[in-house]
């Protein structure tokens, strides 16, 4: 399924939607771990619907006796049977919907595991071509209504199909051409279907789009606020958001016609059936091949099928909805589950990557990563290049070696390719071409494995979780103790205000919790650092966000965090860069330079009048 033109933001590449075929296997492997579970609530809900079809008879039994004039003591026997049948059903069933509910919900939630987990393992260029608006809908929209659905319509529909089939079943008993005649309603019902269902698939599958791309909206103009009034863009964020917004309610409105259009029909359909099955029962009871109680029964059961008719043709509004954002759920776990092929690049002999990018667990295949045992190089770039697209390159062949234990800064210009190189050497997005060999990639956000991730990243955009500090540094390495935390915070200088906190360790921080600040935020983050203890640590301006007051104490303290490792600094000031063993500058997404601060300082190159530039000096240097 491909984004409506209409709909798609301009320039954005939204996350893939999975085909109906897709989303029908996936769905299949969802549920096969539960396969008992399934078949005995089906198998429950056959035998309370069957108990429940006795009702028509017995009515109709009731019926006979009374029109013949028999003894009031002949009603006894149908009436206490109609008492148990209650019972019995109301048992069966109640059991049926438990045991299908506790299906639908267990299948959720390994739903909902499965795409939070490969979610989160999707390359970070992917998700930044996308928008944050798209995944924003999915995790809440597209879940929303696939529980929905799971939690009242996939019950419902499983029992109203169920008690159509066996009350069919159950009019060809009494007659054959009762049968026949309920069945004149079901073209009109399957027309009604039809016309319903290939105008909601798509209908649906826009308005999700088309929600994402509000949401997008929303996003971007309320997380760059101050960007926006300083610019004065209000007026055109205004009205980029009032535009998405009216295709959404557009979209909305023609949902709701084509329900009222599908209602109408319906009844159309449950008219002409019931009239059917009447004037066949008149024909019947006057040419003696059935009682009044049998044409009864017969009115009955198909007055019956008014209910589990409608549900299951309603349902398909829910199963299409459902339907669309399960495909958009699939499509992202599908993505995360194989490797992007490389723009513009065939595969090597037409055949395709056997790796998948997975953060913290392995890197990409076409970026071979593994542990290295060589002195000579702890980290090795050879050639890498990168696109944002195609026309967009950002990093030209570079290629850049860091030996074990040393600490490289890389400095430039705003755009020159700095946080591009870091996270493709922390593993975490993958380069258009080149290769690079090193530890296995993790971050700081995520549980550490067995020993720890190779590779950490530390960026300027940290998030402080919702729960207690412990909790959040333990994200880092869940089996650390409070004196390893401590230590940790002792290490970046944060030990002081992290005990007098309210609670210490113990205090709830995050969102509703105790605020931290920016330095004190990046501080926490640099201790996620220390606990992980990686064997290569990529800093991607990760003293930024202090402000100048704090800048120095920061510097501190990532410092302390990367004694004893190999360390890649994205350097925001370059006071990081004068405390580098080596500063490598680029340039357009090239390698200019590359040696120590004083050297560099000295040449009267890139780095010498950025140098001057930042410290403010006029005098030009000595060669």
């Amino acid at each position: 399924m491909t984004t409506p033109p209409h709909i798609a933001d301009e320039g954005a590449e939204l996350l893939p939607v999975a085909t109906a075929a897709r989303t029908r296997a996936a769905l299949r492997t969802l549920v096969r771990p539960d396969r008992g579970l399934a078949l005995t609530g089906i198998g429950v809900l056959v035998a309370a619907t069957v108990v429940g079809l006795l009702v028509q008879p017995l009515l109709g039994r009731i019926v006979d006796v009374v029109a013949d004039g028999r003894p009031a003591g002949d009603l006894t026997l149908p009436v206490v049977l109609l008492i148990a049948v209650a019972a019995v059903q109301g048992v069966t069933t109640t059991l049926g919907l438990t045991r299908v509910a506790r299906l639908g919900e267990t299948v959720l939630a390994r739903l909902r595991e499965q795409f939070v987990e490969r979610a989160l393992n999707l390359p970070a260029d992917r998700l930044e071509r996308a928008g944050s608006g798209d995944l924003t809908a999915r995790v809440t929209g597209d879940v929303a209504r696939v529980t929905e659905a799971v939690r009242s319509a996939l019950p419902e529909m499983a029992r109203s199909v169920l008690a159509i089939g066996l009350t069919l079943g159950a009019l060809a008993l009494l007659d054959v051409r009762f049968l026949l005649a309920a069945l004149l309603a079901v073209p009109v019902q399957l027309l009604t279907a039809r016309w319903y269902v290939r105008r909601a698939v798509t209908l649906y599958a826009d308005q999700r789009v088309a929600n994402g791309a509000q949401q997008q909206q929303l996003l971007e103009t309320i997380g760059g606020a101050v960007t926006v009034r300083g610019h004065r863009l209000e007026e055109r964020h205004t009205e980029r958001g009032a535009d998405r917004s009216r295709k959404a309610v557009d979209l909305t409105m023609r949902s709701v016609n084509l329900v009222l259009g599908f209602y109408g029909r319906l009844h159309i359909a449950e008219y002409i059936g019931l009239a059917a099955v009447l004037i066949a029962g008149f024909w019947l009871v006057r040419d003696g091949a059935v009682s009044i109680g049998t044409a009864t029964a017969a009115a009955l059961y198909f007055h019956s099928l008014f209910g589990p008719v409608n549900a299951a043709l309603v349902l398909l509004d829910d199963a299409q909805s459902a339907a669309a954002g399960l495909a958009r759920l699939v499509g992202v776990t599908d993505l995360a589950e194989q490797p992007e092929p490389k723009p513009g690049k065939p595969e090597a002999d037409g055949k395709p990557d056997a790796g998948k990018t997975t953060p913290g667990k392995a890197a990409p295949a076409s970026v071979p990563r593994q542990r290295v045992a060589s002195p000579e190089a702890a980290v090795s770039v050879h050639a890498v290049s990168h696109a944002y697209g195609p026309g967009r390159p950002v990093l030209h062949e570079v290629s850049l070696t860091l030996a074990p234990g040393e600490h490289v800064a890389l400095v430039g210009a705003s755009g020159a390719g700095k946080s591009t190189l870091a996270r493709i050497v922390a593993g975490v997005q993958q380069p258009t071409a080149g290769t690079v060999t090193g530890p296995t990639a993790g971050t700081v956000t995520a549980p550490a494995g067995p020993g720890g991730p190779s590779v950490v990243l530390v960026t300027q955009e940290v998030h402080v979780f919702t729960g207690t500090l412990a909790d959040d540094l333990r994200l880092a390495r869940p089996d650390a103790t409070d004196d390893d935390l401590r230590a940790a915070l002792a290490t970046v200088d944060a030990l002081d205000w992290a005990a007098a906190l309210p609670e210490g360790l113990a205090t709830v921080v995050g969102e509703g919790g105790h605020r931290l600040d920016a330095a004190r935020a990046q501080q926490l983050a640099l201790a996620r650092l220390v606990l992980a203890d990686p064997a290569l640590a990529v800093l991607d301006e990760a003293t930024a966000e202090a402000g100048s007051a704090g800048a120095r104490a920061l510097e501190r303290s990532a410092g302390a965090a990367l004694t004893g490792r190999t360390a890649l600094v994205v350097a925001h000031r370059l006071t990081q860069a004068v405390a580098a063993d080596r500063v490598v500058v680029l340039e357009a997404g090239r390698v200019v330079e590359s040696g120590p601060h004083e050297m560099l300082r000295d040449a009267d190159g890139p780095y010498a009048a950025l140098w001057r530039a930042w410290s403010g000096s006029r005098a030009a240097p000595h060669p």
